[in-house]
């Protein structure tokens, strides 16, 4: 993030807010800024979504590639991420200055999805040891508000419920090499589970307090902040489930602290605590979204109005 230019007053005003849970736009510190979230928004894309947080604005394309499997890992596929810094999202991207942000996150979500618990990359197995599919993530970060970890965890989800996988309708072994034969059907697609797949959660120590989903302002103020990844509910993204229960088995995927202070163990453990918990409200939220538009294309074939449509 740019270095926002903060006088001492703001600065203390920001503080205040935070020790008194009322926070410079009138949030406590666990409320999240609105979110808008649009599905299928770019048409040559397997899976697509775009994710508004307040100013922070990112676009997630997913392109699928048929590819030979790992040595070690026969039986599996593979996800890569790459995340672009966009010039007109803050000066500081302009030239290669997004280059070094790009590569920590783009690691962050490779680490968060490495784990078997998180997402199963046998989904993406087509012929074992011969083919597999290889997902392509694009993250395009448009605007920069604050919070990048976050809104761009919820639009990756969001992107992967969103990939179709064609349908293999034959394949062929000839001489060790694999002929495959995909079904030209646009509708007859394999869609993926997702239902575990991580989210990110940011928490700013702002003096002895931590908020989530902090503002430009506030990360100017923090000295620390913390990342939490964890696994969502299933039950979230049943569509057959009528109630969603609250999930009591997130797996801690990630943990990663950035800047200069440091905590003690018995903070951090609450830190950690409350990052799972912040996981478990976000993938409730974005599982009822993702359901609801996901019934309002097969019942109702809702025309998509998707800004690159």
């Amino acid at each position: 993030m740019a270095n926002l230019l903060l006088s001492p007053l703001e600065k203390m005003y920001i503080l205040h807010g935070v020790r008194d849970d009322c926070r410079s736009d009138g949030r406590t510190n666990i409320d999240y800024r609105p979110m808008e979230l649009e599905t299928d928004v770019v048409s040559h894309a397997s899976g697509s979504a775009r994710l508004r947080l307040a100013n922070t604005d990112i676009l997630v394309g997913v392109k699928t590639e048929i590819d030979l499997p790992n040595n070690d890992q026969p039986g599996y596929g593979k996800l890569e991420f790459f995340v672009d810094c966009s010039a007109n999202a803050t000066p500081e991207f302009e030239g290669r200055g997004g280059e070094q942000l790009a590569n920590s996150i783009s690691n962050m979500m490779q680490k968060a999805y490495q784990s078997s618990d998180a997402f199963d990359l046998k989904q993406l197995c087509i012929f074992e040891g011969k083919q597999c599919w290889k997902l392509y993530i694009d993250i395009l970060i448009l605007e920069c508000g604050g919070n990048l970890c976050d809104a761009v965890s919820l639009a990756v989800k969001a992107a992967l419920y969103n990939t179709r996988l064609p349908s293999v309708k034959t394949a062929l072994l000839d001489g060790g090499n694999v002929d495959l034969q995909l079904s030209d059907d646009p509708y007859d697609n394999k869609l993926l589970n997702v239902d575990l797949a991580p989210l990110l959660v940011t928490l700013c120590k702002i003096g002895d307090k931590f908020v989530v989903d902090p503002s430009a302002e506030e990360e100017n103020c923090s000295v620390i902040s913390l990342i939490v990844g964890a696994t969502g509910n299933k039950t979230n993204y049943n569509i057959d489930n009528k109630k969603n229960e609250s999930c009591t088995d997130s797996k801690c995927t990630t943990i990663v602290m950035n800047g200069s202070g440091s905590l003690a163990p018995k903070t951090l453990k609450n830190a950690i605590k409350q990052g799972i918990e912040a996981v478990q409200f976000l993938d409730q939220a974005l599982g009822q979204a993702l359901l609801r538009e996901r019934r309002e294309n097969v019942t109702m074939k809702k025309y998509s109005y998707g800004f690159l449509k």
